[in-house]
């Protein structure tokens, strides 16, 4: 039970990294992306196989690895937001679905079957409880990182941008640039995670970065609160518990899979037209919050 509990701790700081670096990107930029999982697995493949294949210290790879992630959202988002942000979705999906088919059939990757004998970060008996802690330690560097990083001068000029592109734009700021920094910035984060996991599951499948992720990523967003930097840490660890609370359950597995995926959907649907600042959203936070610092109060604006 203890291990069980254990792993469970650690795909939840794994989780809260992800959807806080798609929080920076869906959030904070207002870019609708959905391939945040593809760059959790290039972050994931890379470190695992500089590690593997060239012997490259586990440390050093995962951080190589969330580079990987980082540099090829670039060109991922450089052509597709020149064009216009909606194409951001399309561009994602395709590279999503491109990625995700060849991991499946390059020998490289391990193909369908998975890539396995990965090696492991931390041995020994307390292997998980170590791990659990190093991650939780992580999840919260990032967490007030990206705290500090909408909390100052740069996140300013982002609320700027998020709340009114085109006048952002007048001022001669580069709103492009901004875009793709947090792009890559979220990728780069992304990329973190899957290396951390590779390094603790030493095992790797396609089938763990497709669609179902990351519609799991916009649920645990949603849920928390888009927008907040406490909102996809709780919906993180809440959207990591419920499906091994499902679980219990004990449904037939033909049953309890196409479950989970209709309650993660109904959540969605829920929040979006119930609430759609999230748990943590509203005036303390939140889309309504982040829109309302870029505005003057009314007795300011009559002021100036």
């Amino acid at each position: 039970m203890t291990d069980f509990l254990l792993t469970l701790a650690i795909l939840a700081g794994l989780n809260v990294l992800l959807a806080s670096g798609f929080n920076v990107i869906l959030g904070y930029g207002g870019l609708v992306s959905v391939a945040q999982p593809v760059f959790y697995a290039l972050g994931a493949y890379s470190s695992a196989l500089l590690s593997m294949k060239l012997g490259v210290p586990i440390p050093l790879a995962i951080v190589l690895g969330a580079l990987v992630a980082a540099i090829t959202s670039i060109g991922v988002s450089l052509p597709s937001l020149r064009v216009s942000g909606d194409y951001l979705v399309i561009a994602s999906l395709g590279f999503q679905l491109g990625i995700v088919h060849i991991i499946n059939n390059v020998e490289l990757t391990g193909a369908a079957s998975g890539l396995s004998n990965i090696p492991s970060l931390i041995e020994g008996k307390h292997r998980a409880a170590v791990y659990a802690a190093a991650i939780a330690l992580i999840a919260a560097a990032v967490v007030f990182a990206v705290r500090w990083l909408v909390g100052g001068p740069y996140g300013r000029a982002i609320t700027a941008m998020r709340n009114d592109e085109e006048a952002f734009a007048s001022l001669g700021r580069d709103a492009m640039r901004i875009k793709i920094v947090l792009f890559a910035l979220g990728s780069g984060i992304a990329g973190l995670a899957g290396g951390l996991y590779a390094h603790f599951f030493l095992f790797l499948t396609p089938d763990q970065f497709g669609i179902f992720a990351s519609a799991t990523l916009l649920t645990m967003v949603v849920v928390g609160g888009t927008a907040t930097v406490y909102g996809p840490v709780v919906g993180a660890v809440l959207l990591t518990a419920l499906p091994e609370a499902i679980r219990f359950i004990d449904l037939p597995i033909a049953v309890m899979a196409p479950l989970q995926g209709a309650v993660f959907t109904v959540l969605v649907i829920v929040f979006i037209f119930f609430r759609p600042e999230g748990l943590l959203g509203g005036a303390i936070g939140g889309l309504k919050a982040w829109r309302r610092r870029g505005r003057l109060p009314t007795h300011e604006k009559g002021a100036r």
